[in-house]
C-alpha cells in the first residue's frame, strides 16, 4: 500500500486511473446493452464482403462511410446508418424497398436484389458501424405458444389505425401509405417493429416485449391463414364500404329497372 501510495502523484498516474475507467466503462456498456443491440456473431470477411456491397450499391445516398450523404444544397439524400443495426439492412433489403428503383416519398417493397447472402453481408457490414437491433433468431419467431388475444389487441391499439384491423393497408399523407401486411415474412414483421421503417415508429424492447412482438406477428399470420370467410372482403374496410357497395348495386338496378319500363312504355 505505501509503495501504491508514494507513486499516486507520479505523472502517469492519471492516464493509468483513465485507462481503467474507460475500461470498466467498456465493459459495463458490453454487459448490460439490450439483448437487441448486441451484434451477431458475423465473420470479417463478412464484414469487408458487406463493406464492398455499400460501396457499390448504397453510398451514392448513404455516403462512404454510412453517415448519410447530402446534396449541393444542403439536404439530405441519404439517412445515417450508423446504429440502425442488422435487423434494419435485413428488412429494407430483403424487402427490396433498398436499393430504391426511384426517388420517392416512401420507398416500395419488390422483388429484391440481393440474394439472402448478399443481404447478410451487408447487414454485417452496417451493424459494424455501430450497436443497434439485430435479426431475430427462430427461437424468437416461435409461434407456437404465442397469444393471439394479446397480439390482436396490441395490433388493434398500436397499428390499426395505419394499417387497418385486418391488416390490409391504408393511405397516409403526401403520397406515403401503411402496406398491407398479407404474405410478409414474420421475420420481416418483426424487424419492423424493431426498426421503424418509413413513417412507422419504433417499438423497441422498452415499448413492447419480444413477447408482445412475436403475438402481434402470430395474429397476423392468423388472420392470413384465416382469408375472408364472409365472402368477398371489400378492401377489409368495414361496414362503409360494404354500404356503398349494396346502395351502388342497388341504385344501378333501380335505373336500370326505370330505363327499361320506360323503354316498355314507349
Amino acid at each position: 500500500m505505501k509503495a501504491l501510495a508514494a507513486r499516486r502523484h507520479h505523472p502517469m498516474a492519471f492516464v493509468v486511473i483513465l485507462l481503467l475507467a474507460l475500461l470498466a466503462t467498456g465493459g459495463l456498456y458490453a454487459a448490460l446493452q439490450p439483448r437487441s443491440a448486441q451484434a451477431e456473431s458475423y465473420s470479417q470477411d463478412d464484414v469487408a464482403a458487406g463493406e464492398a456491397l455499400f460501396l457499390a450499391n448504397c453510398a451514392t445516398c448513404h455516403g462512404t462511410t454510412g453517415a448519410g450523404e447530402v446534396d449541393a444544397e444542403g439536404n439530405a439524400t441519404g439517412p445515417s446508418l450508423v446504429g440502425v443495426g442488422a435487423a434494419a439492412v435485413d428488412f429494407q433489403v430483403g424487402t427490396g424497398r433498398m436499393p430504391m428503383q426511384m426517388s420517392g416519398p416512401q420507398a416500395a417493397r419488390k422483388a429484391p436484389q440481393m440474394n439472402e447472402e448478399q443481404t447478410r453481408q451487408l447487414a454485417a457490414y452496417v451493424a459494424s458501424l455501430g450497436p443497434g437491433p439485430s435479426v431475430p433468431d427462430e427461437s424468437t419467431l416461435d409461434l407456437a405458444n404465442a397469444d393471439l388475444e394479446n397480439g390482436g389487441n396490441i395490433f388493434r391499439i398500436n397499428c390499426a389505425m395505419c394499417h387497418n384491423a385486418a391488416g390490409a393497408g391504408g393511405a397516409l399523407t403526401r403520397g406515403k401509405y401503411a402496406p398491407a401486411l398479407g404474405g410478409v415474412e414474420s421475420t420481416h414483421i418483426y424487424e419492423a417493429m424493431e426498426t421503424g421503417p418509413q413513417n412507422m415508429p419504433v417499438f423497441n424492447d422498452d415499448n413492447l416485449s419480444p413477447e408482445d412482438k412475436r403475438d402481434v406477428v402470430a395474429y397476423l399470420k392468423a388472420l392470413e391463414e384465416n382469408g375472408s370467410p364472409g365472402g368477398i372482403s371489400l378492401g377489409s374496410l368495414g361496414p362503409v364500404t360494404e354500404g356503398l357497395y349494396a346502395w351502388t348495386i342497388v341504385l344501378a338496378l333501380l335505373v336500370g329497372c326505370t330505363v327499361w319500363l320506360g323503354a316498355k312504355a314507349k
